[in-house]
């Protein structure tokens, strides 16, 4: 801790004392700490950047400081409908004037403004919350949506590019000794779904899909939520905010959203696709997002919706046959379990497709509506 406090103080003045720090979040990829001042009201969110899985931190940096920028400008401009608690992420300064600090070994920190009064929403009690979900990945795709994706940073090459993720598995499959029946129902399930999973980037190919600014990683608890009002104030962990297509955001969005047992269960059976939610998520988010939504994206929502938990479940499997290299584990058979519930969560969807489109034509007809 002695080194976290280390790296606190070169956010702040010398005149200023930290009076504590704890460990903050649920993040399985960096280490975030919550760091409060000596005076008792200032506090600031401390992150130590996995530079592992960030290979170009200061890439990340640079897309965090002009997405920022853009969303603040954007919000504040004549006619915004963006309402008055929607607040920016603002990065802090470090003492030499750089908005990161860099240990002596080697480690790499950044500190951002703590947004008071909010906290990540950790799970949806109810359809208010699943539409103020969808609302804050409409606004943000919509103070995004005239930003040019080609000044931005790749931050993770091959992000979400379903074929890199399907050589990958191929590969340490080959070598991999690791079996059993959850294993085995893993790679038929995978085996299954082969040829139909390039079916956004064979969009993106043929120009039926364009690539814009997207978030990355739009779970809901990187959504901050007002606890007196339960309105959705802002967006955060901005690091895989690249180039993409929006249906990687929205399907990853519905994906956290709608599985109402949770990313982490050991009763697979228990794991079901939330057709209401899915409704309110995406009324949410067609009210928030306007044009940054489109006829084509449209006709590909349901795809998305079905692709995102199968990526991540193969992610996730892929990992585990690799001994855990990427994503935290606190025990060696988690990543296989986060596999199978990602995959009984695409079962559920596909069960489901009928309702599934028909909720994506109600949204589209609302949609076209108030645009037309």
């Amino acid at each position: 801790m002695n080194t976290v406090i280390a790296a606190a103080e070169n956010f702040i003045s010398h005149a200023e004392t930290i009076a504590g720090v704890e460990a903050f979040g649920h993040g399985i990829i960096h280490d975030t700490y919550l760091v409060k001042l000596g005076n008792g009201a200032d506090c600031f969110i401390l992150q130590c950047i996995n530079t592992q899985v960030f290979t170009k931190p200061a890439a990340v940096m640079h897309n965090l400081r002009l997405v920022c920028a853009h969303m603040q400008k954007r919000r504040t401009v004549s006619g915004s409908s963006i309402d008055a608690g929607w607040q920016v992420l603002e990065v802090m300064p470090a003492r030499d004037g750089r908005d990161f600090f860099v240990d002596a070994h080697g480690a790499f920190w950044r500190a951002l403004r703590f947004i008071r009064g909010a906290s990540p929403l950790e799970q949806i009690s109810c359809l208010h919350d699943a539409g103020e979900v969808g609302r804050a990945l409409g606004i943000f795709h919509w103070l995004l949506s005239d930003l040019k994706p080609g000044l931005l940073h790749t931050t993770l090459p091959e992000f979400h590019n379903i074929e890199h993720y399907l050589k990958q598995y191929d590969e340490v499959l080959a070598w991999s000794n690791k079996s059993g029946e959850a294993g085995r129902f893993c790679q038929q399930f995978v085996e299954d779904r082969k040829r139909w999973a390039p079916v956004l980037e064979n969009g993106r190919r043929e120009n039926l899909l364009r690539v814009r600014v997207i978030h990355g990683d739009p779970k809901i608890n990187n959504i901050m939520v007002n606890r007196s009002t339960g309105h959705a104030v802002s967006i955060i962990d901005l690091d895989t905010v690249m180039p993409g297509l929006v249906l990687y955001d929205i399907g990853d969005c519905l994906r956290s959203s709608c599985n109402s047992a949770g990313e982490e269960v050991a009763d697979f059976s228990a794991v079901r696709f939330d057709l209401e939610r899915c409704g309110a998520v995406l009324s949410g988010y067609t009210g928030a997002a306007r044009e940054a939504l489109t006829g084509s994206d449209c006709n590909f929502l349901f795809d998305a919706i079905r692709l995102i938990p199968f990526e991540l479940g193969l992610r996730f499997y892929t990992d585990f046959l690799k001994g855990n290299e990427y994503f935290k584990v606190s025990r060696r058979d988690q990543n296989l379990e986060r596999a199978m519930v990602q995959f009984k969560l695409v079962e559920s969807i596909e069960e489901q497709e009928e309702g599934i489109r028909a909720v994506i034509e109600e949204c589209r007809a609302a949609f076209t509506g108030s645009n037309s």
